[in-house]
């Protein structure tokens, strides 16, 4: 039992440990008495700890990763100089754990030492001050140690640019970087990271010039959505104000969808407040990229059709039948006519009810937050598992007759919610439509209630029939920049709740992922909800969640004061 409850903490772990570092990284148990410590792909943390003090062990790593502390170039400053090592952590720990401040855990905060964050503004300005004769506390013993031999030995097994820390572009940039940053101010240091694109870029390592949410990205030329994208940090200048809805600019590069583009404002639920927090985020539609040609042959193995067929029936009525569940009001005059004059009445005097109609439309959301990245229960990432999922729905239900949509989705704070339409209601089904698909990346955060909001709306405004069901997929970790797991958690039910007492039900399956029962409980709340450990046992499950959602929603749709407060403005 000790076994079993140790591995639920480390994927508890693992899951905050991506989501902070912001790239696909383990957690695992350190030697007794060995300090934490990370190679960049992998944070142990002290196996004989309580599960609190590991969580500090593990903020403190990931902040290190994230702020570009343990980049190759300082690495090699540190390699067989461990009282230069220690020194530079107990400044650079303070100021990395600065820079994570709005989304650490409340109680890890405490962590941080102000005054001796603020004496450094950079990886580099902390190292100049470990060299110097000033004097410097012993860094707490959370903090755990820097192993420069590990890291610099981590950084050659990556190979190629990756393992300078060197991004190589594939262009040279020349156009100056749009800026995204919230709350900006002047900085004049880059801080390098070894994550791979926010924006979902895949490949190796590359070069990340960042900072934890003051953004400014641009893809150089033009590059797809989805391609390695140069990044770096500038606090200079205040943001602009968006607030539009839907973006018309083509997905060729991030600059055009994010500058030119729209954004549907959406309400947040405030739950430490107990209110609402309107027109609080920014929605934006952005067109998939399509990289990959990927055919639909492949998913007859997973046909859904037989489990999915007799959901979604709409009620057809038939006259003049000689059974039903109504009188035919006109063939029972006629018939009375007939008999009063002598002939033989004809006896089909019914009315007859019979589901013979599809009604049921479905949006299919699937998250490719950062998170989803992680290694799955299967061997294989939860977002593999997902897009599986999702593509094996869209198919089957395509071919039932049933109106299907397909949007993914991630977030970079509140003013950028991505939602990405791989499918869009009115589009065939189509090797297009899964090349969008298998082109998409993990990458950045998920803040589920807009994104469930937006689903919604999108089923209410656009689908056409009377039954609609909102499918999420996600692996239930709500967390983005001011979006921390209780209040994300939080307005992510009432999200759900909202869609439901609009008439639309709502289903949420975690494929793969090792998220515990209890988190998806607080996460998905009263809304139909399920862990699938693989996606190939989809066939055995799928039709009584299905019907259980469905269910909901029909046994009473309550009429509700429209509660989205979405705002159609010019950015």
């Amino acid at each position: 039992m000790n076994d079993i409850n140790h591995n639920k903490d480390l994927a508890r772990l693992g899951m905050l440990a991506s989501a902070l570092s912001r790239r696909d990284i383990r957690v695992d148990h350190t030697v007794l008495g060995i300090p934490a410590w990370t190679n960049g792909t992998v944070i142990y943390v002290d196996g004989s700890a309580d599960f609190r003090y590991q969580l500090k062990e593990l903020c403190v790593q990931s902040a290190l990763l994230v702020a570009g502390s343990l980049s190759r170039e300082l690495v090699q400053r540190l390699a067989r100089r461990p009282e230069l090592a220690k020194r530079y952590l107990a400044v650079e720990g303070h100021r990395a754990l600065s820079t994570l401040k709005d989304v650490l855990p409340p109680v890890m905060q405490s962590l941080i030492d102000n005054a001796t964050a603020s004496r450094s503004n950079s990886a580099a300005d902390s190292l100049n001050i470990a060299l110097s004769r000033e004097s410097i506390a012993t860094p707490p013993q959370c903090f755990g140690a820097i192993r420069a031999r590990e890291l610099l030995a981590a950084h050659q097994h990556a190979g190629g640019s990756g393992s300078s820390g060197q991004h190589v572009p594939r262009q040279q940039q020349k156009k100056e970087l749009t800026e995204l940053a919230e709350d900006a101010n002047h900085d004049d240091e880059d801080i390098e990271d070894f994550a791979t694109s926010p924006v979902g870029g895949g490949g190796g390592l590359g070069k990340l010039l960042q900072k934890m949410f003051q953004m400014v990205r641009k893809v150089k030329g033009d590059g797809a959505l989805g391609a390695d994208s140069a990044t770096h940090w500038s606090r200079s200048g205040a943001r602009a104000k968006v607030r539009a809805v839907h973006s018309t600019a083509s997905a060729e590069t991030v600059d055009d969808a994010f500058g030119k583009g729209k954004g549907i404002l959406y309400p947040e639920w405030d739950v430490h407040q107990r209110r609402y927090r309107y027109d609080w985020c920014t929605v934006k539609e952005i067109d998939p990229p399509a990289e990959s040609h990927t055919s639909v042959m492949w998913m007859h193995q997973y046909d859904l059709r037989k489990p999915l067929a007799r959901l979604g029936m709409g009620l057809d009525r038939y006259h003049r039948q000689t059974q039903g569940d109504d009188i035919d009001i006109d063939a029972a005059i006629e018939a009375q006519v007939e008999m009063m004059a002598g002939s033989a009445p004809d006896e089909s005097v019914y009315i007859e009810s019979k589901r013979r109609r599809r009604d049921l439309s479905v949006l299919v959301l699937l998250d490719i937050s950062g998170s989803v990245s992680q290694e799955g229960s299967s061997g294989t990432s939860v977002h593999d598992q997902q897009r599986n999922v999702a593509a094996a729905l869209i198919a089957a239900l395509h071919k039932i007759g049933d109106r299907v949509a397909l949007y993914a989705f991630h977030s970079q704070g509140r003013s950028d919610v991505h939602l990405v339409p791989v499918k869009r209601f009115a589009e065939g089904l189509d090797n297009t439509v899964m090349s969008r698909l298998y082109s998409l990346k993990p990458g950045a955060y998920s803040r589920l209630g807009a994104a469930i909001r937006h689903g919604a709306s999108v089923l209410i405004d656009r689908s056409g029939t009377s039954r609609r069901l909102l499918v999420v997929l996600s692996d239930g970790l709500a967390y983005d920049h001011g979006y921390e797991p209780a209040y994300g958690a939080a307005d992510a039910r009432q999200a759900l709740a909202e869609a439901r007492r609009d008439g639309v039900g709502c289903l949420c399956v975690c494929v793969g992922a090792n998220t515990d029962a209890e988190v998806l409980r607080r996460v998905f709340g009263s809304a139909a909800h399920a862990t699938i450990p693989n996606h190939d046992q989809l066939i055995q499950t799928i039709g009584p969640l299905f019907r259980s959602a469905l269910r909901s929603t029909d046994v009473r749709r309550k009429f509700s004061k429209p509660r989205r407060n979405k705002e159609e403005v010019a950015s």
